[in-house]
């Protein structure tokens, strides 16, 4: 483990784009492509909204969602190890909650794609639940560091080229 973080926010809609831009900037040290950060952006995204929307329907007290990530250095890059834990109602049954399109809340007009978006977007991805105590989403990105060339990139280059 290189850097960690650990981030304790409200399970309430607001901070859904506060947890998504805490985990992407702490991304930034593994230097990420642009569509590295927006597959990770994305997939805490859909995590903090199932937890939102889901782990806490039916329980008011401790609203609470706890982010943590780590970094991990390769010879190929990094990797980003993200664990998102919610206290709440849990999942009866994670293998068809996993399945495309299902949702416990189809009369509210959600998709059920939630887990899948995260497993398209994620190198990894499990789901961890226990009815009465909460669910643990555990992901990973691995990330190449091979962003688009930067106007810096592009002059060095053409300055080893005219010397």
């Amino acid at each position: 483990m290189d850097n960690y973080m650990k981030l304790e926010i409200a399970a309430i809609s607001k901070n859904e784009g506060f947890a998504r831009s805490a985990v992407a900037a702490f991304a930034l040290e593994l230097n990420p492509s642009l569509t590295e950060l927006s597959d990770i952006k994305t997939a805490v995204s859909e995590a903090v909204t199932n937890s939102v929307v889901h782990a806490y329907k039916h329980k008011d007290d401790h609203r609470r969602i706890v982010i943590e990530c780590h970094t991990e250095r390769t010879d190929e890059g990094g990797v980003l190890h993200i664990q998102i834990t919610d206290f709440g109602v849990g999942i009866l049954d994670i293998e068809k909650a996993v399945m495309p399109f299902y949702t416990t809340l189809s009369d509210e007009e959600r998709s059920g794609m939630g887990f899948t978006i995260m497993q398209t977007f994620m190198d990894e991805f499990s789901v961890e639940s226990e009815c009465g105590k909460g669910t643990i989403i555990r992901m990973q990105k691995r990330i190449t560091g091979i962003a688009a060339p930067t106007y810096t990139d592009c002059e060095r280059e053409r300055e080893e080229v005219n010397a």
